[in-house]
């Protein structure tokens, strides 16, 4: 990987996380066209930069994040997180393989984006019922650990989208979709802090010379250019959802699942 190639993964990536549509499917994607090979580099990459385009959150939202008045605003993330770590954990050699499946990442996407179309007439009339309710933003633990379950779905078919499926498991469990968005952004936090720190010892045990000075300074320049482009996708979305809803990101998967379908079939893509 050279620095344009690492510059314009990142930009996916800081364009990607937040939208319902799978930043871990458009990197993957894109690899093959900038002539990008798996690599144990490659891949801590992928996951460095996601931690940093996650870290705008922290930044956008940091008044609400360093609250530290409310811990259990803390505790609910530690629980809605557990689920991911013991699947992640148990599951690394299937998510492994998952991930190098073009074919499977491209029929999730397509999935993904037929059931984005229904999400907001199946949530419209309990998102009025909620919006009017002052209690809507009281997540309780037990709500937190459902919408971690759903994040492990992301974990087990690559492709679907973290963010998709934990802002359809607050959803699901009566929240605003505002309130859901916030939740799903704020759980990505110790999400891919986890990740990212098991990616790092797991590739520095196995391939130390992956930390060479041209890998970390790559590293660096991709991780400052995912946190500044996430910064302003981030907010892109927010008004996206409110004014549009999911429906536009839905077409958009299923377009781009068809056409890396077609693109496998007629072996332009490998």
């Amino acid at each position: 990987m050279n620095t344009f190639q690492s510059i314009i993964i990142a930009i996916i990536e800081g364009i990607t996380e937040f939208l319902p549509v799978s930043s871990t499917a458009h990197m993957k994607f894109a690899n093959p066209f900038l002539g990008i090979s798996n690599s144990p580099f490659v891949d801590l990459f992928e996951i460095v930069i996601q931690l940093a385009a996650i870290a705008s959150v922290v930044v956008i939202y940091r008044k609400k994040f360093f609250d530290f008045k409310h811990i259990s605003f803390y505790l609910k993330l530690m629980v809605a997180v557990i689920p991911a770590l013991i699947f992640g954990a148990l599951l690394k050699k299937h998510i492994d393989e998952a991930l190098s499946n073009l074919w499977a990442i491209a029929i999730v996407m397509l999935a993904g984006g037929i059931i984005l179309l229904f999400i907001d007439r199946l949530f419209e009339k309990s998102e009025a019922t909620n919006a009017a309710n002052p209690n809507q933003e009281d997540i309780s633990y037990k709500k937190s650990f459902i919408i971690g379950c759903f994040q492990v779905l992301s974990i087990l078919f690559p492709g679907l989208s973290r963010s998709a499926a934990t802002i359809i498991g607050g959803m699901s469990q009566k929240l605003t979709k505002k309130t859901a968005l916030e939740f799903s952004f704020f759980l990505a936090v110790p999400t891919m802090l986890a990740a990212s720190a098991k990616s790092t010892l797991d590739v520095y045990k196995t391939n130390p010379e992956v930390f060479a000075k041209d890998n970390l300074m790559l590293l660096l320049i991709g991780a400052i250019v995912a946190f500044v482009v996430a910064l302003i996708s981030v907010q892109f979305f927010i008004r996206i959802v409110q004014k549009k809803g999911f429906a536009v990101f839905g077409w958009y998967r299923i377009a781009l699942g068809i056409t890396i379908l077609t693109l496998l079939y007629k072996q332009y893509l490998h």
